[in-house]
């Protein structure tokens, strides 16, 4: 695939120092370090377990009426619960 890429200089020179010292192309130096990143962040993802909520029973408070939010929200925080 063919595309324009606009690097930051301190990112060019970096992969032009590693096309120096691996004598390889600027393309290729590119997309080694493009697959190495992609793969660490795909490994990144997976290394981290899945967050999981145990719910818990609460209870409903007296006094409270929980079919209408609005109205709860007055009764709990007032008038400006806005």
């Amino acid at each position: 695939m063919r595309t324009t890429l606009t690097l930051d200089e301190d990112v060019a020179a970096r992969l032009e120092e590693l096309q120096r010292r691996l004598g390889i192309s600027f393309k290729d130096a590119v997309n080694q370090t493009l697959r190495r990143g992609l793969e660490r962040e795909q490994a990144k993802r997976r290394d981290v377990p899945p967050f999981v909520v145990t719910p818990r029973r609460m209870g409903l408070q007296r006094g409270l009426n929980y079919a209408n939010v609005g109205e709860l929200l007055e009764q709990v925080e007032g008038a400006a619960h806005s």
